[in-house]
């Protein structure tokens, strides 16, 4: 039986190999009940493991997934044809093994979860679509320890106050510009999906005409995911083969057009970083139908870190990127972050910004 690191690995490492292949895993957790004595829930979490490791296939995986306290075991190798039959079946059978190996004691204050990965992705933004707690090698990793997980969310508060403070003139300027030159909101707000699948209130200064259909943009989202979008050629990206972007989308306006190709659009996003919804460097925070129609490897940038007002994708090409391409940077920079790493990327974003290039 694996020990608790040894086994939250195997979890990460099949969880990673179903994400490619798409063959399902299926993980059981078993905890021992709060009523019993310490020494009660021990010994009946121990006489449970002796039970599953007698009952178990050898493609089964055993183990502690809190050491001495919670016991998992993955398996593998299986043919669903049914995920309500599939638990109820395996439910029945754990039950059945407890109940000859548990006193009727032991047994009631025993507790069985199950959960399937892939797990279910669908479109609705008020449901968090993953468990955070069922990915464990997003807390075992190396790099960003609490310290450093403190530093960044520092630099996101006293980074944001500060461009807030700064920029205040300029948030006048646009407000007004956009209040003199269209109808409508000066703000755009709508719900995107941040770390974990927890859907939040995103900000921009409003770049398009109210009351817009967003059809076009969510059939090109969904052909850009799936590799089918595109290419549009233009005489700024004309040297790097054009972009992914609906490039010469009416329903932005003529002002719109200005502060999309500036990110001046992007500025209200400060708020979203100053109330940790978002951070300073990150991936791009994703809408409702795009999270629906992720590839199960796509999900990681959802909940490796939190989405950012820019990101090593960003400053690497913007909307030039297939989105297979910025979703491994996205995963790439969640891998390799550092704070030194934002810096870098904070400091190449500006240039990023007045080249306009990939922007729209």
């Amino acid at each position: 039986m694996l020990g608790e690191a040894l086994f939250k690995r195997r979890i990460s490492l099949e969880r990673k190999r179903t994400e490619r292949s798409n063959t399902p895993f299926l993980l059981m957790l078993l905890e021992a009940g709060q009523c019993q004595s310490p020494e009660s829930s021990r010994k009946a979490i121990f006489n449970v493991s002796s039970a599953l490791l007698s009952a178990t296939r050898e493609t089964d995986v055993i183990g502690w997934y809190k050491d001495q306290n919670i016991l998992g075991v993955i398996f593998t190798e299986l043919v669903i044809y049914d995920k309500n039959s599939l638990l109820g079946t395996m439910l029945g059978r754990v039950s059945g093994i407890l109940r000859d190996s548990l006193t009727f004691e032991q047994f009631s204050q025993i507790s069985i979860s199950f959960h399937l990965f892939p797990d279910k992705w669908d479109g609705d933004i008020n449901q968090r679509p993953s468990n955070p707690t069922l990915y464990p090698d997003l807390s075992m990793r190396d790099n960003p320890t609490r310290l450093l997980a403190i530093s960044k969310r520092a630099m996101d508060i006293l980074g944001s106050a500060l461009l807030l403070t700064i920029l205040a003139p300029i948030f006048v300027i646009i407000a007004l510009a956009i209040k003199l030159t269209s109808k409508g909101p000066v703000l755009f707000r709508q719900q995107r999906i941040g770390q974990h699948g927890k859907p939040f209130q995103f900000l921009k200064f409003r770049s398009m005409y109210t009351d817009n259909d967003p059809t076009a943009h969510r059939e090109y989202v969904l052909k850009l995911i799936n590799g089918e979008a595109h290419c549009h050629a233009n005489s700024r990206d004309k040297d790097y083969g054009g972009v992914y972007k609906i490039a010469e989308d009416k329903r932005i306006t003529r002002l719109g057009v200005f502060l999309r190709r500036s990110s001046l659009d992007e500025l209200p996003q400060f708020l979203n970083v100053l109330c940790g919804q978002m951070s300073l460097v990150g991936p791009r925070p994703a809408l409702g139908y795009e999270v629906a129609a992720y590839h199960t490897w796509h999900r990681r940038r959802l909940l490796e870190v939190k989405p950012g007002i820019t990101g090593l994708w960003q400053v690497s090409g913007r909307c030039r990127l297939q989105f297979d391409e910025m979703v491994r940077l996205d995963l790439r920079y969640a891998k390799t972050w550092s704070p030194w790493l934002d810096i870098k990327i904070l400091l190449r974003t500006p240039r990023a910004v007045l080249s306009g290039a990939g922007a729209y």
